[in-house]
């Protein structure tokens, strides 16, 4: 898994509209990457939504949020408009992502194993530099973890 100090990866990922995105080109931007399992899950969805209903407190922090899932793009579309999310969501379906940021892996849910995104946050600075990394994420209080870390 990817560390605190750790350069964010040179790698183009697909956003919900199907452009190119590379977050090593996001410098000079402080972020808030998130990696879930599945869009329109109960967890998943719940996420969402504290970081929907709570965007303006990250924005005014100056982050951005960026959310990362194995779902390809149109789910992605899907996902944003039934739940009116106002952040982008990369669609990692080779999961090329996940692997770089050590998150793809096994995972076990009503005993059976499988293997999948372990959800995980990743908080940068401007330079691109990984500054917080959150292992066991509330997925209904995502947002407040996050501004108590920082201390906002």
């Amino acid at each position: 898994m990817m560390k605190v100090g750790s350069q964010l990866p040179d790698i183009d990922v697909t956003n919900q509209y199907h452009e190119i995105v590379n977050l090593s080109k996001l410098k000079g931007r402080k972020l808030i990457i998130y990696f879930y399992p599945k869009d329109d899950t109960p967890g998943c969805t719940a996420e969402a939504c504290n970081f929907r209903d709570n965007y303006s407190d990250l924005e005014k922090a100056g982050y951005t949020v960026i959310g990362v899932s194995a779902d390809d793009a149109n789910k992605h579309t899907k996902f944003i408009d039934k739940y009116s999310l106002p952040f982008t969501l990369l669609a990692d379906t080779d999961k090329l992502l996940s692997n770089a940021f050590g998150v793809w892996g096994l995972k076990k849910f009503m005993g059976k194993e499988y293997e999948g995104i372990n959800r995980t946050t990743f908080i940068t600075n401007e330079n691109g530099i990984i500054t917080h990394v959150i292992k066991k994420v509330d997925t209904k209080n995502s947002t407040q973890q996050i501004l108590d870390l920082l201390a906002i």
